[in-house]
């Protein structure tokens, strides 16, 4: 109880110190008081992991009745999670937010919001009162859009706050809905009595009380079509808080989807499907968006839903194996799923803060204005192409692991699947494949275009590479990639708690000795360790051998023009031509190019202009549609006040007249039923 209430005052700590310190102590303290929570937070998850869960009941008030706090074995693994993204993030953004160092208000408010986020996520993967878990779930909210408003000056960074926050508030409403269903026919807020609920109704019912709990957790983690929100909002925040909501909060999305699964009891299969069915769609259609991108975060937000995704398939196979009985599907499924989310929070996170670092080093994130930046900036460069090999699923990074013991759940599927299911497991098999091979284009594009080559504007002179200590959570975040890599039996290991709360076994199901699957991890982890001791073998003998040379530079061989520019190397958009005309009709292009004349032309220029044609169709069509019916009544707005005054007295009289109208209704449907 003492370690609860400590965790619940340290945020108020902040609001209390931060706005009377120096700049330099303001981030200090912010972070010094993070530390603490997260200590706290590690503790009691670590203990829930390794033993019993943790569970206590806070007394409430007459509103809310008891708030039950559990942390079992999934709360904790998203906890862990949860803590070591903004460790990183938060002391990350000590170095970012030095640019902002006039702007000592808007500092102040920041780090007492990002401590105020990392309690409302604790707090949503603790709290087990849906009353409670509510007020934690808008907290996360309100904080979020201000944090994403940092850089309010912007017209473009306002709007993105305000698409959020109104996205966000659909989630809640879907919540609220699911929510309120359950309390009014239980009386009770506690997430047991949706148990107790569920497990007494048709299976019909429990399903439709699944599906709001799965829309409103969808917007969060932006599942395709609630996805809308997430590629402006990632690209107006600040990097640190980029990487945090890429990496954990649309996370919190995919905790409460697999929260209701342990809570609900539905049909698993047919809820297998619809998130097998939404995850493809998901993973394919947000990595071929991610290619058509010129903004590197903006690039990088696609990757989130594509990655979203194929977390989703691992939930929807183990959801399927859940409702056939089938105890290694389920196994696989729930493991491949939970550690993408870790991998995904790690790679995702590392790939925001290097973009962060090319903002501040040459301000601008478009990539058709980059190039060349290996050079000045090389090891950015370099922790951004091991989070590009970690992310497109290629050994020996973290990435090919998770997505490994998916490709293992589908195989093991489709050995004793029927015809609909061995359908349904053949195209999810090659859809993951495709994802991975459009993630291998598209950083092959964002890597070669950003850091290779020449620079295809000036960069400013002081484009150089960040201090250390600001590239010192990227090392560390690197780490865990390549140990993840090299050492998976070791994280596997520590799914088994999570994954048993879905199976009902723990041990048998996860020790790789007796799930052959996971054996075959053993053998790539050896070739991956034997990779790495060739490529140090090769770099020392080369080393050795061209230590007593003389090594020259010369101009790149300009294929025969005698004055190269930067002109004659691929663009980002030259570079996938071949990928968007093969792909048009699923993607929204707009061109605007000058037309030449002459056989001489002075100038000419071409631009592309990705849309997104889902946010065309539900979100730009409705909005125009609301907008050219309400425009039919504009002649109400006359600018009379006689007619104001009219406006009200009809509408008060109307107020008045509804109980009338009401009791005559009543009587005629009484009489109605008499004959």
């Amino acid at each position: 109880m003492n370690l609860i209430l400590a965790f619940i005052l340290v945020p108020f700590a902040g609001m209390l110190f931060i706005p009377f310190l120096k700049v330099n102590g303001k981030g200090m303290l912010a972070f010094v008081l993070l530390m603490i929570n997260v200590a706290l937070s590690t503790y009691l998850a670590m203990e829930s992991l390794a033993g019993e869960a943790f569970s206590v009941v806070l007394p409430g008030s007459y509103v809310t009745g008891s708030i039950p706090l559990r942390i079992d074995a999934l709360s904790a693994w998203f906890i862990l999670i949860i803590n070591m993204v903004f460790l990183t993030g938060g002391f990350y953004g000590l170095f970012y937010l030095k640019a902002y160092r006039e702007q000592r208000n808007n500092l102040t408010l920041h780090g007492i919001l990002f401590l105020f986020q990392h309690a409302a996520l604790i707090s949503i993967c603790s709290i087990q009162n849906s009353f409670v878990f509510l007020i934690a779930w808008e907290i996360m909210a309100l904080t979020s859009f201000l944090l994403i408003i940092f850089e309010h000056e912007h017209i473009a960074t306002i709007k993105a706050g305000i698409n959020f926050l109104i996205q966000a508030h659909f989630s809640i409403l879907f919540l609220m809905m699911g929510f309120i269903w359950v309390a009014s026919r239980t009386g009770s807020y506690d997430f047991r009595a949706i148990t107790a609920y569920t497990s007494s109704i048709p299976a019909a019912a429990s399903f439709l009380l699944f599906i709001f709990f799965f829309i409103g957790f969808a917007i969060k983690a932006g599942f395709v079509p609630f996805h809308t929100w997430l590629p402006y909002a990632h690209p107006a925040a600040p990097s640190h808080i980029s990487g945090m909501m890429s990496g954990v909060m649309i996370k919190i999305g995919i905790f409460g989807i697999l929260r209701m699964l342990l809570v609900i009891k539905t049909d698993y299969t047919m809820a297998g499907y619809l998130i097998l069915v939404i995850s493809l769609i998901s993973g394919l259609y947000g990595v071929m968006l991610a290619i058509i991108q010129h903004n590197l975060k903006k690039l990088l937000a696609y990757h989130s839903i594509e990655n979203i995704g194929i977390i989703g398939i691992g939930i929807g196979i183990g959801c399927i194996g859940l409702g056939n009985g089938n105890q290694v599907l389920a196994t696989l499924g729930f493991a491949g799923a939970l550690l993408h989310t870790l991998n995904h929070s790690l790679f995702k996170s590392l790939l925001f803060y290097a973009a962060g670092n090319v903002y501040q080093a040459a301000h601008t994130l478009d990539i058709e204005k980059l190039g060349g930046l290996v050079r000045r900036m090389p090891q950015t460069a370099g922790l951004f192409l091991l989070a590009a090999i970690a992310i497109c699923g290629i050994p020996p990074f973290n990435g090919f692991i998770s997505e490994f013991i998916i490709y293992i759940g589908l195989y093991s599927w489709m050995s004793d699947a029927t015809l609909v299911s061995l359908l349904a497991a053949i195209s999810a098999t090659a859809g993951l494949a495709m994802i991975g091979g459009l993630a291998m284009l598209c950083f092959t594009k964002a890597f070669g275009v950003v850091f290779l080559g020449t620079e295809r504007c000036k960069l400013p002179d002081s484009c150089r590479e960040v201090p250390f200590l600001q590239l010192l959570p990227m090392y560390l975040l690197a780490a865990f990639i390549l140990g993840i890599g090299l050492f998976p039996l070791e994280f596997i290991g520590m799914l088994s708690k999570p994954v048993s709360l879905f199976t009902g076994e723990i041990a048998a199901q996860l020790k790789p000795v007796q799930m052959n699957a996971f054996n075959a991890l053993q053998p790539v982890s050896l070739a991956a360790w034997l990779l790495i001791l060739l490529i140090a073998s090769i770099f020392s003998i080369r080393k050795f051998a061209l230590s007593h040379h003389k090594i020259a530079a010369g101009p790149t061989w300009g294929c025969g023009y005698v004055a190269p520019t930067s002109k004659i190397q691929y663009t980002a958009g030259s570079f996938i031509r071949t990928y968007s005309k093969l792909f048009a009709p699923f993607l929204s292009i707009g061109k605007h190019e000058d037309e030449i004349h002459g056989i001489f032309p002075s100038s000419g220029q071409y631009h592309t202009h990705p849309y997104d044609k889902v946010e065309k169709w539900i979100i730009d069509g409705p909005l125009k549609f609301n907008k050219s019916f309400m425009g039919r009544f504009v002649f109400l707005n006359n600018g009379k006040l006689q007619f104001y005054i009219l406006y009200g007295v009809i509408f008060i009289l109307a107020v008045l007249s509804l109980p009338f109208i009401y009791q005559n209704l009543y009587s005629f449907v009484e009489f109605l039923k008499h004959l």
